[in-house]
Order: structure tokens, then C-alpha cells, then sequence
């Protein structure tokens, strides 16, 4: 493994400077990364990330200016290369989903422990998605409903669009998924090997052209797949 390789740009915006020091601090010493820049608003963190090309982006979501989604958006367009993991001390889902539709790969709390915001910088930095358990849990049980018998499949879900050419297994996988069921509990509800729900699963979040599960959910319950609980989001 070359040092030179695995070292990882990081540029860190947040409209708190004690916040900016603080994540600076914790990453700074950890030879694999490299604090090239702070930024202090959405603005300033778009300017600074193509002038310093960070190769991730720690985003404070709620920044004045231009908030944390703007600038993830305006990045995805002009730096698609940066990936963005966004931070927030709110843990409401109109957030989440908001920063993961504009082309976050990841969404963590403020209060996440320095080792978990080390692996999910890692983690965005290779490409994958990630988001922490308790908001994803969130998410599910805000916006999805699903009865435990198998629902019938809305047309609007199979017809048309990016899952338009899903096969009703995949659907069915898809919903599962959605009901934040992991692969375990696919194959065993589905009484197929985890390796077949693997293979459906990648093919599924091709054909939605989604990363991950989080992003699988957002389609779910928009695609009309699953429902939003009434008030559910708050």
C-alpha cells in the first residue's frame, strides 16, 4: 500500500469555526488524510472545492449563503469527482433525503464518534454510500409503510420510468428492502440464498440507478412501490 495512494484531500465546510477546528483536529493527525481547506458557507465550500479539488467534501448541512444542499447540488454538476459527505446536528428526514438527491454519499449527525466519521470518509472516498443506521432507520419508519402480507405491486411501479424494467421479483426484493429488511431476512422471507438476494439487489440498484439502500428507499416509497405514513417526515 502506497502512503501517496491512500492519502485523502478533505476540504471541511461549516459555518461554525470551532466545528471546522474541531473536525480538522480529528482528521488532521491520521497520516491517510489531508485537511487541504475550510470553507465557512455553500458558497465558499463550491469555490473552494474547485479551486483546492478536495476528494471529499464534510458538509455542514444548514450554512448560510447557499446551505449545505445547494452546494452538494452545485458540486454534483460542476465537481462530480468530490463526493460530498454531509453532517447535520438534525436529525429530521426532509434532510436526509434532501442531501442524498442532490448527490451526497453519505449523511452522518454532528455527534457521530471520530472513528465512525473516519471509516465514512473512507467509505465515500471509494465510491459506496453511506448513512448512519439511525437515520436510515428513521427514514424507513417516517416515510414507509408496508403490511407484512405481500401487497400487490402498483403498475406505477413496474410501468414506465427507471423501474420500469424490474421483473416482480425484483420488485419484491425491492419492497423488502424498503421495509428495512437486510439480505438475511430477504432470503429467509423469500426462501432463496443470500448470494441469489445479492445478485437481485445489484440489479436492482442498476436498473434505479441508485447506490444504496437509502437511496433504494427514497424510490420506493416515490415510485408508489411502498406509502408515506400520514405525518410521517417530522
Amino acid at each position: 500500500m502506497t502512503d501517496q495512494q491512500q492519502v485523502i484531500r478533505v476540504l471541511i465546510a461549516d459555518d461554525q469555526p470551532l466545528v471546522r477546528r474541531g473536525l480538522s483536529l480529528i482528521l488532521s493527525p491520521d497520516p491517510s488524510f489531508q485537511v487541504v481547506g475550510e470553507a465557512e458557507d455553500g458558497e465558499q465550500a463550491v469555490a473552494r472545492a474547485v479551486e483546492l479539488r478536495p476528494d471529499v467534501v464534510v458538509m455542514d448541512i444548514r450554512m448560510p449563503v447557499l446551505d449545505g444542499v445547494g452546494a452538494t447540488e452545485r458540486l454534483a454538476a460542476v465537481l462530480p469527482g468530490a463526493r460530498v459527505l454531509a453532517l447535520s446536528t438534525f436529525d429530521m428526514d426532509e434532510y436526509v433525503v434532501a442531501a442524498l438527491r442532490a448527490g451526497a454519499y453519505g449523511f452522518l449527525p454532528k455527534d457521530v464518534s471520530p472513528e465512525d466519521l473516519a471509516a465514512a470518509i473512507r467509505t465515500v472516498h471509494a465510491g459506496d454510500a453511506v448513512v448512519a443506521p439511525r437515520l436510515l432507520t428513521r427514514l424507513i419508519s417516517s416515510h414507509v409503510r408496508i403490511s407484512p402480507a405481500a401487497a400487490p405491486v402498483p403498475a406505477a411501479a413496474v410501468e414506465g420510468g427507471a423501474a420500469g424494467d424490474l421483473t416482480p421479483r425484483e420488485v419484491e426484493v425491492w419492497r423488502l428492502i424498503a421495509g428495512g429488511l437486510d439480505n438475511a431476512a430477504i432470503a429467509q422471507a423469500l426462501e432463496i440464498s443470500q448470494s441469489t438476494v445479492k445478485n437481485y439487489i445489484t440489479s436492482i440498484f442498476g436498473k434505479l440507478d441508485v447506490r444504496d439502500r437509502a437511496q433504494a428507499v427514497i424510490a420506493a416509497y416515490e415510485s408508489g412501490l411502498v406509502t408515506a405514513r400520514p405525518g410521517g417526515g417530522g
